[in-house]
Parts: structure tokens; sequence; C-alpha cells
């Protein structure tokens, strides 16, 4: 449902702030676990800044060296965090997170241009199967486009 919803929301749409922005949205809302949705955009080398989200205050940059977010654009790869007090390294944007999903955004080039953040103010709140659609949906309006 949320992969034919966001489809025919972003169909045509190459404005990539527009994107983030209505994704988001759509994410964040579609499921109770999730307390912050949004995207961290590549916007030096090794830097992240805040793109488009839904919640409370985010940090404004992290670097790739830190926390999960800058692990997901640093190793390509979807981070699943079911303890964020685990993480070594994690940075607390937000006191309330407990779980943390992040997952890499590429462009068609296949190019990381972002990352997804999704946080949970509960343990141990995602799954692989949770990872694996976010990302399918992801490269379908960023990558695939």
């Amino acid at each position: 449902m949320l992969a034919k919803t966001l489809h025919s929301l972003t169909g045509g749409e190459d404005d990539i702030i527009a994107l983030m922005a209505t994704t988001a949205c759509e994410v964040h809302h579609s499921d109770s676990r999730f307390d912050w949705t949004g995207f961290y955009r590549v916007t030096a080398p090794e830097m992240l800044k805040i793109g488009p989200y839904q919640g409370g205050h985010g940090c404004l940059q992290i670097p790739f060296s830190r926390g999960v977010c800058g692990a997901a654009a640093r190793t390509g790869q979807a981070q699943l965090v079911p303890d964020v007090e685990a993480f070594d390294g994690h940075i607390a944007c937000a006191s309330s997170t407990r779980s943390e999903l992040v997952l890499p955004v590429r462009n068609k080039a296949g190019e990381i241009i972002a990352v997804f953040d999704i946080d949970s103010d509960q343990p141990d709140a995602f799954t692989d199967g949770d990872a694996a659609h976010l990302a399918r949906i992801l490269d379908g309006i960023f990558g695939t486009r």
C-alpha cells in the first residue's frame, strides 16, 4: 500500500527535495512505530546535512565517521539497530530514540546521495523485512526513475 501511494504521489516528479519531503511525510505517517523519519543529504565529501523530515529536531550535520547515519553513508549498507545505546558512536539527536533503521539512498548512477533515517521510541522496532521493503521503495523513487 505504501509503495503504491508513494508511486502515485511522486510519479513524474524529478525535484529531489520534493521527492524527499513527500517520501518522509508518507513513510512517517504510515506506521506508529516511526517517531522521526527523514533524510540526511550528502552535501560535501564525507558530510551529511539534514534534509526533509517529520518529527522533532534532528542533527543539522553528521560526518560519515559518526553515528548510525554516518555508518550507512560510509558503508553503503542498511543499518538496523535494535538498541541505539549499544551502537558504538551513536549520536543522540533525540533522547527518545530507542531503535533506528537507516538506508542509503542512491541515484540512477548508483552514487549515495543521502541516507533515509527512521527512529523509533520503541526498542527493537524494525525488521529485516522493513529494511528490504523500504529499500525497494527508495530505489523506485530515487534510483530507477
